[in-house]
């Protein structure tokens, strides 16, 4: 049976670094057999289609032939459509009118939490910013910007023990979008 999955990885094209066009990893990904391949924009956002397969398995073998075609060691998420339409349906600050869309924000986490300081995370928050976590995501809220906050991914992932990667709302709007087109 066919699955459409949503993937996200971490680290590509940041800062002049683990440089990877849209283009190439598209085709990286129909070396690998998946289907209706999509990407939006240049931060490493792929949905596709692939046979149904544990959502680790898919992540590793993106992962392997990253590695093995770019030399790049890239942590890559793997996602079903319905885990994310449930991720964006969770997301405590979406609901929230006074909450400028602009400012929010959702870190994936790879795996739950092996902790969770609330207060030791808390008390990095700058003022008016908020904080959700939960064992598959943290959602966020940054009035002053994402660029600003010290609740960015790798302090999160440090605080909470697993690997990470942050998308910003529109993003993580468009992409469920783009699969919810894809499967139809």
């Amino acid at each position: 049976m066919m699955q459409t999955y949503i993937s996200i990885l971490r680290g590509i094209n940041v800062s002049g670094k683990n440089l990877l066009k849209m283009t190439d990893l598209k085709k990286l990904y129909e070396q690998l057999s998946f289907q209706q391949v999509s990407t939006y924009i240049q931060s490493g956002n792929v949905v596709f289609v692939a046979s149904e397969q544990k959502t680790e398995t898919l992540a590793e073998r993106i992962s392997h032939q990253i590695k093995s075609t770019y030399g790049y060691d890239v942590p890559v998420l793997v996602r079903t459509i319905e885990h994310w339409q449930n991720i964006v349906a969770n997301n405590p600050f979406a609901k929230d009118a006074s909450k400028d869309p602009a400012f929010l924000h959702v870190t994936f986490l790879a795996a739950a939490p092996e902790s969770n300081h609330p207060d030791a995370i808390l008390s990095k928050a700058m003022e008016g910013e908020e904080i959700h976590i939960t064992p598959e995501a943290v959602y966020l809220y940054c009035p002053h910007g994402y660029g600003r906050t010290k609740l960015n991914n790798t302090f999160l992932e440090a605080r909470l023990g697993v690997s990470a990667t942050t998308r910003n709302w529109k993003t993580t709007q468009k992409l469920l979008e783009i699969a919810q087109n894809i499967q139809q």
